[in-house]
């Protein structure tokens, strides 16, 4: 399993304070997005490149290195992509993508992670998902919520449709379970450990994150727990001990074994954390 493929949080910082910016690859995350879009006021954008260029040039620590740049169709955006050619990053996130803004960035050679966070986005997610430099899908909640008029709920249901077809999208296409949206409250933990565990039931495979703060919280529920691993060590086990017999599925504490049930198995323990 890739690097990208074992994310699970990433971690929003702007790029308008470089001692904020340097100290967020040592919170914890598994990645850093240093956030040249929504997260800084527009007059200050050159600036701000400046600084992301020169931070991530001297590798500022242990987490995954991401870029989010504007889009091409704004002021910003031409002179993102020129920044960001040769920079020794490991992947760019792109803002309201569609499957025709992939293409110059693409050209870079290094692997998107997109946000889908409007209507043309979402009905195009497969398309986006199918491209070759795609490696995730990010849901992004706020911007898509505006354009659909959707109205928040204690239980996240307003999002059960993008959630549900950013999944289906990408495992059709063959990439990593998509980035569950933000969670903006940061003083309540109980809220954000329950959007996790929906946002994990449904088949999203990590967070995006705008506090150090919610990083635990992240981690912990997008990882198998041991309980998770032990009971998949176990499968695993007696699948390969009857393979050995000569038997195709096995019985195991109570419950038949086949070849999709092992397959499942396998997953959990991919996604273990590096020791």
């Amino acid at each position: 399993m890739s690097t990208l493929e074992r994310l699970r949080s990433l971690l929003f910082v702007p790029a308008d304070n470089p001692d904020r910016a340097a100290r967020a690859f040592g919170r914890g995350a598994d990645a850093v997005i240093v956030d040249l879009e929504d997260g800084v006021a527009p007059e200050i954008k050159p600036r701000a490149r400046t600084v992301a260029v020169a931070l991530l040039r001297n590798r500022p620590g242990p987490s995954v290195r991401l870029l989010r740049v504007n889009p091409l169709d704004t002021e910003w955006g031409a002179a993102d992509l020129e920044a960001a050619r040769g920079l020794p990053v490991d992947g760019l996130v792109l803002p309201k993508a569609t499957p025709a803004a992939l293409e110059p960035w693409a050209m870079l050679g290094v692997p998107l992670l997109v946000l889908v966070e409007t209507a043309a986005g979402l009905r195009a997610s497969y398309e986006i998902a199918s491209h070759p430099a795609v490696a995730a899908l990010i849901l992004g909640g706020a911007d898509l919520s505006v354009e659909l008029r959707l109205q928040p709920r204690p239980d996240g249901l307003e999002l059960l449709h993008a959630r549900s077809r950013l999944v289906l999208d990408s495992a059709a296409a063959g990439i990593r379970a998509p980035f569950d949206v933000v969670q903006f409250d940061l003083h309540d933990a109980a809220a954000l450990e329950r959007e996790c565990e929906l946002g994990k039931s449904l088949g999203m495979g990590g967070k995006t994150c705008i506090h150090p703060a919610q990083l635990e919280v992240v981690n912990r529920v997008f990882s198998p727990s041991e309980r998770e691993v032990a009971e998949a060590q176990a499968v695993v086990e007696a699948f390969e001990a009857g393979i050995r017999d000569g038997r195709g599925a096995v019985a195991h504490d109570g419950r038949m074994i086949d070849a999709p049930v092992v397959a499942a198995a396998r997953a959990t323990l991919a996604r273990r954390p590096p020791s």
